[in-house]
């Protein structure tokens, strides 16, 4: 489904200081313009912040609450796939995910499009109303089994760095998490990437340019989950008085072969993908030699040509002649989806490593358990 919505409509709320914003974002503002050293104006204060470099993004900041919404929500629908909207706050190196709200599950059709928006909206304003952080730093969805690297996701990474500067996808994947594994994660597109992709230069001559490979395209970002003190008192509260609980448990379940035929069975899908690409490049290439071949043959006759008009006395023919169909030049096909594919069959690899290798740990413990 969709996850792209109008967000050129909202720009005015993701960074509006204008005195209706979120209070935290407000106060660093009025605290820059204020701060001891010389009697600056609001204006350059402002003016400062927007000039300096932009820092990069080392960690993303999680609220317990908006991981918690983003779990029911993905673990409520499953296994359909869902998205919602991340809300926060960008400051310096860190992108603080303070709140988020799922997006409406509606057939893809500009109508549908149309009221996704004004839900958006409508929910941004809601939130506004009651001094909520509303402002969009990304959003988050839900895979089976990860398989996330689509076309679609980098689309809607390009359509969302439109209008933010900075953004991340948090992906959750509910079949991985039932393993006893938390499977969140937060990424982003590297810059060399997206200015390729901007540029429509995903070709091979314009890739070794820029030695850029297919683990170059997605960059995960660390994630820490915080919360307040209130709520981590709370929490200690509710801790069950035995240190085991049912989780630990599940853990120690010996059957995973679902889980594992699931993946190879995905990984079969994505090899047949990887071969469909490489036989199209192979036919490229086949085009690439025939048309040199042609172009070679012409360019002799017409030189042979050429030296017998020399001979008459007459003006010798171009060596080149663009109206010919051999001199057209074949376009090379893209090289995103090979590298999708191989960046998804890299992960599946790494799911199937991890979990045989915690298979064989609970085989040698219940192997140790039963000598005792």
């Amino acid at each position: 489904m969709k996850s792209v919505f109008l967000f050129e409509r909202f720009d005015f709320i993701n960074r509006d200081i204008s005195g209706e914003g979120p209070p935290r974002a407000k106060a660093r503002i009025f605290s820059q313009a204020a701060a001891p050293g010389g009697a600056r104006s609001f204006l350059q204060a402002v003016s400062k912040v927007t000039e300096e470099a932009p820092t990069p993004l080392r960690v993303v900041q999680m609220e317990g609450l908006a991981v918690l919404k983003i779990i029911k929500h993905c673990e409520e629908f499953a296994p359909a796939l869902v998205t919602g909207q991340l809300l926060g706050l960008d400051v310096g190196s860190v992108l603080e995910v303070t709140n988020c709200f799922p997006f409406p599950i509606r057939e893809e059709d500009d109508e549908a499009d149309a009221d996704g928006a004004n839900y958006q909206l409508e929910m941004m304003r809601c939130l506004r109303e009651v001094n909520v952080d509303n402002n969009t730093i990304g959003w988050y969805q839900s895979c089976l089994l990860g398989s996330f690297q689509t076309v679609e996701l980098i689309e809607t990474f390009m359509n969302y760095q439109e209008s933010i500067r900075r953004c991340v996808c948090i992906v959750y994947d509910p079949s991985r998490s039932s393993q006893g594994v938390l499977a969140l994660k937060a990424l982003k597109l590297t810059d060399s990437f997206m200015d390729l992709y901007r540029n429509n230069g995903l070709t091979g001559e314009k890739l070794r340019e820029k030695k850029l490979s297919w683990v170059d395209i997605f960059e995960e970002i660390p994630i820490k989950v915080s919360n307040s003190a209130l709520v981590s008192a709370f929490m200690k509260e509710l801790e069950p008085e035995s240190p085991v609980t049912q989780c630990d448990f599940d853990r120690l379940k010996l059957s995973t072969a679902p889980f594992m035929e699931r993946n190879l069975e995905f990984l079969i899908g994505c090899m047949d993908d990887l071969s469909s690409e490489q036989n199209k490049f192979q036919y490229y290439y086949r085009n690439l030699s025939r048309q040199q071949s042609q172009q070679q043959a012409w360019l002799q006759k017409r030189r042979q040509e050429n030296m017998a008009r020399k001979a008459a006395g007459e003006e010798p023919l171009p060596e080149e002649d663009p109206s010919n169909p051999i001199f057209k030049p074949i376009p090379e096909p893209s090289r995103l989806e090979g590298y999708l594919v191989t960046n998804q069959i890299s992960s599946y690899c790494n799911h199937i490593n991890g979990v045989a290798g915690q298979n064989f740990n609970r085989l040698y413990l219940m192997k140790a358990l039963h000598e005792d």
